[in-house]
């Protein structure tokens, strides 16, 4: 049975997954889930999630929700396929100590503020809502300051979890999932307006590096929306 992905086409969670499903050759059938229609608060809906969110997988009678966890999942089960990697063995303490770092670094610095000025220069101005930008102001100014450390670790390194750490088998210098969760806020930072569109841009070493991760083919293949593999 190939793997089912419910997801609405272009939510940045949404994206997260399809994007680590193309980087681990994961064939997959998309159930579009479309929010506005509120498909994702019906009651078949909520049976998978009752948090009533998206994304959702099923892989072969096996539900998950939330879409970190989806990715880890994907990693770890197909982790003879696609990208080598994406995640440490369990067994590497050192490793996966460093990976879940990098991990907590694009949840708590930098997804916290990238998707508050997203959500309300770019989703509330499409939609004709009020910006808040004093708060708007206030996470361009927290981020700057992440994106500054970010600055510093990558001058370093070509990943945020690109210490080298090895068990005989191990060694990461690779692109990781924690790098590859940045891509969907990360990419609409471009479109949020003056203080925001040039985060990334302007910090040499977090251009050269993210630049990186949007050429990577699994992002092209879900950029201008989700659609099944086969």
């Amino acid at each position: 049975m190939v793997l089912k992905l419910y997801a609405a086409p272009a939510s940045t969670a949404s994206l997260r997954v399809a994007l680590i499903l193309h980087e681990k050759a994961v064939p997959f059938e998309f159930h579009p889930i479309y929010l506005r229609n509120k498909e994702q608060k019906t009651a078949d809906f909520l049976e998978k999630n009752p948090f009533g969110q998206v994304p959702y997988i099923d892989d072969e009678g096996f539900g998950l929700y939330e879409s970190r966890a989806i990715g880890r999942y994907i990693a770890l089960k197909y982790a003879r396929q696609g990208t080598q990697g994406l995640i440490p063995p369990q067994t590497d303490v050192q490793a996966t100590a460093i990976f879940e770092r990098a991990a907590s670094l694009e949840y708590a610095q930098f997804d916290a503020h990238a998707s508050k000025i997203v959500y309300e220069r770019v989703f509330h101005t499409a939609m004709g809502l009020a910006v808040d930008e004093k708060a708007v102001k206030y996470a361009i100014d927290q981020l700057r300051a992440k994106l500054d450390v970010y600055e510093i670790i990558l001058s370093k390194q070509a990943y945020l979890a690109g210490e080298t750490v090895i068990d005989l088998s191990f060694a990461m210098q690779t692109v990781t999932l924690a790098d590859l969760y940045h891509i969907p806020w990360g990419n609409l930072l471009s479109r949020a307006g003056e203080g925001a569109s040039d985060l990334i841009t302007s910090r040499p070493s977090v251009s050269r590096w993210f630049e990186a991760l949007v050429a990577k083919p699994s992002w092209a293949a879900v950029y201008g929306g989700i659609s099944s593999t086969n």
